[in-house]
């Protein structure tokens, strides 16, 4: 337990663990800004993906969900890795069960599918895929697949959806999506625009079709960003997971971020993101647990797929 230290003590205390621990924290794009703050890096699934792989410290601290953790532990099957929250899940994940996606593949072999699956999946989804991508490199993945091969896009459809009109390349698409990214609407965003003409839209490919027609920009949370920094509004209608606003606000000072609505909410929390907390993670440090372990023939055959990415990402 963390009640002995108080909040100006408690960063200081993860600090100093960190340090005995020769550990490194990361910390996906929607954590809360404590965790944020702390964090040795802050990004998207592919800049994490490649921070996983290269450091050299002895324990990583994933802040973010699960499959996020065991991605990371994929790439470094020597090191510890924590996650401060293990129910710390994702609905996407949890949309498309590597046993039924098993199941699908040997009932329709006859397709001969090149499965491509979107980094938000479990290690075991991983293991029956041939690749990995990405928000940001799924449209360069999709490009580089085989030309005589049919492609299972799993498991977002709205992200598959997306690439599909940026490639025109045909795709089977899984049927399973994002729930905050699909409580965006066509009208709760439009309310936004209505209420701000002069911001920008900036909106993530999880979103559905109708809302990303609202968008001036569909793009990873990576690619905010730059969007952001880069284009001449001064304010701009977030569409994605709250989280993104404070490192947004962070690196971009002079300009206005706004929440992206929904029908019910002014913002988008992500319950599984927001389990983990500044007090698990100094919990997490201290006690080195929750641990993510794997298998290790299926981690072998999960990182197949993980650096075929990032060799087609360079």
């Amino acid at each position: 337990m963390t009640a002995t230290l108080t909040p100006t003590d408690l960063p200081r205390a993860i600090l100093e663990l960190k340090r005995l621990r020769r550990a490194v924290i990361l910390a996906h794009n929607y954590q809360v800004p404590e965790i944020q703050d702390l964090a040795d890096y802050v990004g998207d699934s592919l800049g994490l993906s490649y921070r996983a792989r290269d450091t050299d410290a002895d324990v990583i601290l994933f802040c973010g969900v699960h499959f996020m953790a065991e991605t990371a532990k994929i790439v470094n099957p020597s090191k510890t890795v924590l996650l401060p929250d293990l129910d710390a899940g994702c609905s996407l994940s949890d949309s498309c069960p590597a046993d039924k996606l098993d199941a699908f593949l040997r009932a329709h072999a006859d397709r001969n599918y090149y499965v491509i699956a979107y980094i938000n999946c479990s290690a075991g989804v991983k293991a029956l895929s041939d690749v990995i991508c990405t928000s940001s490199n799924a449209e360069r993945i999709v490009r580089a697949a085989p030309a005589d091969r049919n492609i299972l896009f799993v498991p977002d459809e709205n992200l598959g959806s997306w690439v599909i009109e940026r490639t025109g390349r045909k795709m089977d698409l899984w049927r399973g999506n994002c729930y905050v990214h699909v409580e965006f609407t066509r009208a709760s965003i439009q309310r936004a625009k209505d209420g701000h003409p002069d911001a920008a839209v900036v909106a993530h490919p999880e979103c559905p079709y109708a809302v990303r027609l609202l968008a001036d920009e569909v793009c990873s949370t990576e690619r905010m960003v730059s969007f952001c920094r880069e284009h001449p509004a001064r304010s701009f209608i977030v569409v994605t997971e709250s989280g993104m606003l404070h490192r947004l606000r962070k690196e971009i000072p002079g300009k206005v971020f706004i929440p992206g609505p929904t029908e019910h909410c002014a913002c988008a929390d992500c319950r599984y993101m927001k389990r983990n907390t500044i007090e698990k993670v100094h919990d997490a440090l201290r006690d080195l647990r929750p641990e993510i372990v794997l298998d290790e023939a299926l981690r072998i055959r999960a990182e197949r797929p993980i650096l075929r990415m990032l060799e087609l990402s360079r």
